[in-house]
């Protein structure tokens, strides 16, 4: 714990908008005690006065981030105690964007639910995809690689800039076998692809998905499928990427036509191929690296955003495998 002189100490006021004071502090004042936790400043509301007691730089971050609250709320947005500490985050990382340019960017909407970054490192993602043909987005499990990813293709085919979307990943097991399931080959397939299909049945009506599907305008295939095409107009994302090998990567990337753009999503840590083959997705930095046009997007654990604990999770097993020098690959 810190430990400051007293001549440090400050106290300052802060008036809150009178509209959004209430969206500001949350439900019985949750986001003002998450706040309290994360900065060690002493907040005292009475109706919309502040006042703010503690060291002058902790004062000054904690004027920052509400400046921020109260810009999102007054877009309209709810603000939550994920949002809280994402801002808080945002404002101590001193990042060149401002927290209300990070958490309020809205990619699509659909019956009331917004779907936008939530960190930094996802709205550096996302940027990099409007700004590259080819994007890879790397890390843990729940930064929002995947959704992000298929949220920026459903907006780009409303905005008709492409035509087609086109979903696909390997087929490798996690741990089992395929021949195990039961079913045809489609049906065992299946499984491997549906995570795809969740992603897409919360950005476009469920009952759309079969037409959109029979008429082509959105394919969910196993990798293999793409082999021997050239996939034009097209937003195409490539899924677990990190269990394709070297060979399907090249295949892949080489399937890119006019007017396409792709992303390709995996998690080095999570490579499942069997017989201690290559991952394509671990070697292509290398090959690809100062090409023009390609983008390699890093996502972190603060950029998870399922349960809080899966961020620590995912620390906790680098850590592990940093200290003994091992992996559970």
């Amino acid at each position: 714990m810190a430990i400051y002189k007293r001549e440090d100490i400050i106290t300052q006021g802060y008036v809150l908008d009178e509209t959004h004071a209430s969206t500001v502090l949350g439900i019985a004042d949750d986001n003002l005690r998450v706040l309290e936790n994360l900065i060690p400043v002493d907040i005292f509301v009475r109706g919309t006065e502040m006042t703010l007691t503690g060291p002058d730089h902790e004062v000054a971050r904690v004027k920052k981030v509400l400046d921020e609250l109260q810009a999102i709320a007054r877009r309209g947005h709810v603000i939550s105690t994920d949002t809280v500490k994402n801002a808080v985050s945002i404002v101590t990382q001193d990042a060149p964007k401002s927290v209300r340019e990070v958490l309020a960017a809205d990619i699509i909407a659909r019956k009331g639910k917004v779907i936008r970054p939530k960190t930094l490192g996802q709205k550096q993602y996302v940027d990099a995809i409007d700004e590259n043909t080819i994007v890879f987005g790397l890390g843990p499990a729940g930064s929002g690689k995947t959704y992000l990813a298929m949220a920026k293709a459903v907006q780009a085919l409303h905005a008709r800039q492409v035509s087609r979307i086109i979903l696909t990943r390997p087929a490798v097991e996690a741990g089992e076998k395929l021949g195990f399931l039961p079913g045809t080959l489609n049906e065992k397939i299946d499984p491997y692809l549906r995570p795809l299909h969740d992603a897409l049945r919360d950005m476009v009506e469920p009952e759309m998905i079969p037409k959109l599907m029979e008429s082509g305008i959105v394919e969910v295939a196993p990798l293999a499928y793409m082999r021997g095409r050239t996939l034009s107009d097209s937003f195409i994302i490539l899924d677990e990427a990190q269990n394709t090998t070297p060979a399907q990567m090249k295949m892949f990337l080489t399937r890119l036509g006019f007017g396409s753009k792709m992303v390709v999503t995996g998690d080095t840590t999570q490579v499942d191929l069997p017989g201690g083959q290559k991952s394509g997705l671990r070697v292509v930095r290398d090959i690809l690296r100062g090409v023009e046009d390609v983008h390699f997007a890093e996502l972190r654990s603060e950029d998870v955003v399922r349960h809080s604990l899966v961020g620590r999770i995912v620390d906790a097993y680098d850590d592990y495998e940093a200290q003994r020098g091992e992996d559970f690959l």
